[in-house]
């Protein structure tokens, strides 16, 4: 008999006892993590309505399929497999299976260098124009990533913008680490070369 209200559990009781069939723990679980879900489907799904969409579908998902989830990965990337399973099929179902191809002529070495959040591609020194350019930057890159097939933009979400790791990521894909490796080596090719034209343009002459 659960004496603690579920606001005072941590998560790996809470999801114990939610799991068991409690509807005020599935509640405030839900409550921990919507923020995570919603925010991650938007970014996969870059449209504000099909990620609440999504987020609902999620934590349907989860209601139905919480008593399979075993701990051996983290509640978070088990969420992540059901946010992407759910984004990935509202896609193909509107438009067919996504074609992988469309990245392979920015699949070149010279062209494998780490972008994202842990990388800085200007020299900021925090003036207004450099703000105006890391602005502009940070809009280039979104609009970037929006073309990227949701197969590879799911892996570059998850790496550089969620930080998990290779074998988090392939877990909740259902991939190898290899396949993982290379969506994230072609969707970091194709960021870098739509960055390419803005990080190293000329210098202007007064």
């Amino acid at each position: 008999m659960r004496t603690r209200s579920p606001r005072n559990l941590p998560d790996d009781e809470l999801i114990r006892v939610a799991r068991d069939g409690d509807n005020p723990a599935f509640t405030e679980l839900v409550r921990r993590y919507e923020d995570t879900v919603y925010r991650f489907s938007y970014k996969i799904c870059r449209d504000p309505a099909k990620a609440a969409e999504t987020l609902q579908d999620t934590f349907v998902n989860v209601f139905r399929k919480l008593r399979t989830f075993d701990g051996k990965s983290k509640f978070s990337t088990w969420l992540y497999t059901i946010v992407t399973n759910n984004c990935l099929m509202k896609r193909r179902k509107r438009k067919g299976e996504l074609l992988e191809e469309s990245l392979e002529a920015y699949d070149h070495p010279q062209h494998q260098q780490t972008i994202g959040h842990r990388s800085q591609p200007l020299s900021m020194h925090e003036t207004p124009a450099d703000l105006v350019i890391g602005k502009e930057l940070r809009e280039v890159l979104d609009r970037a990533i929006t073309r990227l097939p949701e197969d590879y933009r799911v892996v570059f979400v998850m790496r550089d913008i969620e930080g998990q790791s290779n074998g988090e990521t392939a877990r909740a894909l259902g991939l190898s680490v290899e396949a993982t490796k290379s969506r994230l080596r072609r969707a970091r090719a194709f960021l870098r070369e739509q960055l390419d034209p803005y990080v190293h343009t000329p210098a202007r002459i007064a």
